[in-house]
């Protein structure tokens, strides 16, 4: 009696000593990680890409809108799996659940090793031009100086993050207000312009002047240029074990951001359409810097440093998010077990993030900033079909299978053929 007395006390220490994440994302922290993945450097890159591909300024307004209509579906679909599977790491765990382990493998891998590392380059090299541009307005900031900036700034976000999870999310809380108010004042300025009478460019005779003749291949390029703007919807879902009530503020934080950006980013849009035309929109290398020099005059600088403090934001939110993704993946054995440990003290997955970080300095050493947009959106497209379409064969063969939330799906009604 007295053996079994013990084996019990021993599980139920080894249980209250485990080491795990907590919970510690509130609504308000939850907003701020889709917000801040979201707006990261997209909005100010992706504008140039969209237009080149779309060919006319509204066609790539309507890319915008429709763009922020497929993230409001697939973030229904994401909230639907959040609550039914509640665990971290978003697309992997999900496809690891419903398709088994072999397709979660590749999935995984493919994130570790190409979908999150290119974006927080893309990112992080978006910090360093703006950062740099003030600098060098004549010319194109030199390739070791934004290399080295980027991988500097990327260095101390990883550190943070190993450091301590407040102080991430409360970085994560600060640069996402610091990037609203960046869009804010782009979005008044723009419209303070469209009041006085400047919108040339969106006059519907000119703004549907196509600089080429549309076609397939263009408008999806197009969209793939957006959707890295919109990319980061679901990094939510990567760290769901450690939101407080999940089944109430995951897919009421999806609610609320995902249209938010969507307004955000169209408005964004349009302000820069307001004081641009189309053709020093597609020659301008930064477009938030042109816009700010043709409109704010001696105020001009306070764009570049917007961005910079938007992108910053960016970075921290993708670290913390991808390398949730790397512990949830060592956990279930499809990583090494070493990214699956915790800090006894500070309760962070610091080797996951030192691996988050080593991949992406990586790349931002070898890549092309347009390029990889390019390149990473048509992955994530991929990623996202293969768990949406995990969500269908989970409702076919787990009918049954307690949802909390289920997304609808659009009523039809069908006439009868009369018969004579």
């Amino acid at each position: 009696m007295e053996d079994k007395e013990k084996r019990k006390k021993d599980k139920n220490s080894t249980k209250s000593d485990r080491v795990t994440l907590k919970k510690e994302i509130g609504l308000l922290s939850a907003c701020a990680i889709i917000i801040g993945n979201i707006i990261g450097s997209g909005i100010f890159i992706s504008p140039k890409g969209v237009l080149e591909h779309a060919g006319s300024v509204g066609l790539s307004l309507i890319v915008w809108v429709c763009g922020g209509g497929i993230c409001v579906l697939g973030s229904m679909c994401y909230a639907e799996l959040g609550v039914t599977i509640p665990k971290s790491g978003g697309d992997y765990s999900y496809v690891t659940e419903i398709f088994g382990g072999l397709v979660g493998f590749l999935l995984l891998w493919s994130a570790v090793l190409i979908m999150y590392p290119t974006t927080l380059a893309v990112i992080a090299l978006t910090f360093s031009n703006y950062v740099l541009q003030p600098a060098f307005q004549i010319c194109i900031p030199p390739y070791i100086a934004t290399r080295l900036l980027a991988t500097i700034c990327v260095l101390f976000l990883t550190w943070v993050n190993c450091s301590s999870v407040r102080w991430a999310t409360r970085i994560q809380d600060i640069f996402t207000v610091g990037k609203l108010l960046a869009l804010a004042l782009i979005i008044v300025v723009g419209f303070v312009q469209i009041f006085r009478g400047h919108y040339g460019a969106l006059r519907p005779a000119e703004a549907f002047e196509f600089r080429q003749d549309p076609s397939v291949g263009q408008i999806a390029l197009a969209f793939l240029q957006a959707s890295f703007a919109y990319s980061g919807w679901n990094f939510l879902n990567y760290v769901t074990e450690e939101v407080v009530e999940p089944r109430k503020n995951l897919p009421l934080a999806i609610y609320i951001s995902i249209p938010m950006v969507t307004l955000v980013y169209t408005m964004t849009n349009i302000a820069y359409f307001s004081s641009m035309t189309p053709e020093e929109l597609l020659a301008s290398n930064a477009v938030a810097v042109t816009f700010g020099e043709k409109l704010l005059g001696m105020f001009s600088w306070v764009m570049p440093i917007s961005v910079a403090l938007s992108t910053f934001g960016g970075i921290n939110g993708y670290l913390f998010t991808s390398s949730r993704l790397c512990f949830s993946g060592a956990r279930e054995g499809h990583l090494p077990y070493l990214l699956a440990m915790i800090h006894l003290k500070n309760c962070t997955p610091i080797p996951a993030l030192l691996v988050c970080c080593i991949a992406t300095v990586v790349i931002l050493c070898i890549g092309e900033t347009h390029n990889l947009i390019n390149y990473v959106s048509f992955i994530n497209y991929l990623s996202y079909g293969v768990t949406i379409a995990g969500l269908l064969y989970l409702r076919k063969t787990k009918p049954n299978l307690a949802r909390p939330i289920k997304v609808k799906k659009p009523k039809t009604h069908r006439s009868l053929p009369e018969h004579t």
